[in-house]
């Protein structure tokens, strides 16, 4: 049985290090969401307040273990860890459930306008984009 070391070439590092920035910012996100204070909300459009008031638990939720999942991800890829693979698909398909709420249930598009669909959109890319290139650095060998 040989061990060869496959050493990760500069891009995996940099990209690694963009996903936790990326990843920080949702958690961060996240974070202000759940702690938004009465005279916060108050602040907030009567429609804008009424859709925040209106989330059902379970898209916290999935919302929370989107980026915390993101996060945790992106140190398990920066530490060269197959498990990132799992966690960054953990985190898809918390993303893919949040955005199924926020866009076929809810009325976010009504209240929040069109525009609104661009930054889940990106979302969605980022996350299978991690997902992906974990898989492809695992299949290098960049991953144990």
């Amino acid at each position: 049985m040989s061990n060869t070391t496959n050493k990760p070439n500069t891009g995996f590092w940099v990209i690694g290090v963009l996903a936790l920035l990326w990843n920080l910012m949702g958690v961060f996100a996240f974070v202000g969401q759940m702690n938004m204070t009465p005279e916060m909300m108050e602040t907030l459009p009567e429609a804008e307040k009424t859709l925040y008031e209106n989330t059902p638990s379970w898209v916290n939720i999935v919302f929370g273990i989107a980026v915390i999942g993101g996060a945790i991800g992106s140190l398990l890829l920066l530490f060269k860890k197959k498990l990132a693979t799992v966690v960054f698909g953990i985190s898809l398909l918390a993303i893919l459930a949040q955005m199924f709420y926020t866009f076929f249930i809810s009325d976010a598009l009504k209240v929040l306008g069109n525009k609104s669909v661009i930054m889940p959109i990106v979302v969605i890319i980022i996350a299978y984009f991690l997902l992906a290139y974990s898989k492809k650095s695992s299949l290098k060998g960049w991953l144990s």
